[in-house]
C-alpha cells in the first residue's frame, strides 16, 4: 500500500470522533520486533510550540515496553472495515500470540518504527514527555475509583508528530 506525506495543517479530522469512536493503534518497535495495541483514549493539541499527541498506556500492556524502549512510535487510524482487527489488537496480547497475523495486519516500517499498511492515516510521533498518573492528582475522585480499581494507572506519553502519512 502506498502512502504520501502531507503537512499536518492539511489534516481535517475531529480528534474526539477519531480517537473515541473509530479508535487508533499505538505501535512501537522496529523491523526486528514490535507490538501494537488499540487505544480509545488520547488527545491532540499544541504544547511547547509543537504538534503533540498524547496517548495513555497501562503498565501491564506489552506495547508499553516497546514505547519505553524507543524514541518514536506511531498512532494510526483505519476504516470501519478494520473494526474486527482493532478489536483483536485491543483484546489480545502480543506476549501470547501473533496479534498482527490474527488481525490480518501487514507491518509498514517508517522512520525506524512500525505502523500497518492497512491504515488510512499514520502519525509518526517522537516522545517528548511521560508521566504516570497519580491518585493524589485526581481532582475528581470518582475517576480514580471508576477507572482504576486495580490501581494500574496509565502512563501518559506526550509526543511530537514528526510525520503525517495518508493512504494514496
Amino acid at each position: 500500500m502506498a502512502f504520501k506525506e502531507i503537512a499536518i495543517e492539511e489534516l481535517k479530522l475531529n480528534p474526539f470522533t477519531k480517537i473515541d469512536k473509530e479508535w487508533m493503534l499505538v505501535t512501537a518497535g522496529n523491523e526486528e520486533k514490535h507490538n501494537t495495541m488499540t487505544a480509545s483514549w488520547g488527545a491532540m493539541g499544541i504544547m511547547w510550540n509543537k504538534n503533540i499527541v498524547t496517548v495513555y498506556i497501562r503498565p501491564q500492556r506489552y506495547t508499553k515496553e516497546f514505547v519505553d524502549a524507543q524514541d518514536t512510535f506511531t498512532i494510526s487510524f483505519y476504516g470501519e472495515e478494520y473494526r474486527k482487527a482493532l478489536n483483536v489488537c485491543g483484546t489480545k496480547s502480543g506476549r501470547d500470540c501473533d496479534k498482527e497475523a490474527e488481525a490480518g495486519l501487514t507491518p509498514f516500517y517508517v522512520d525506524g518504527t512500525t505502523a500497518f499498511e492497512e491504515a488510512d492515516l499514520i502519525m509518526v510521533c517522537k516522545k517528548q514527555y511521560h508521566q504516570e498518573m497519580l491518585p493524589e492528582c485526581f481532582d475528581e475522585p470518582e475517576n480514580d475509583g471508576k477507572y482504576y480499581p486495580e490501581k494500574d494507572y496509565h502512563v501518559m506519553y506526550m509526543a511530537e508528530v514528526t510525520k503525517v502519512l495518508v493512504k494514496e
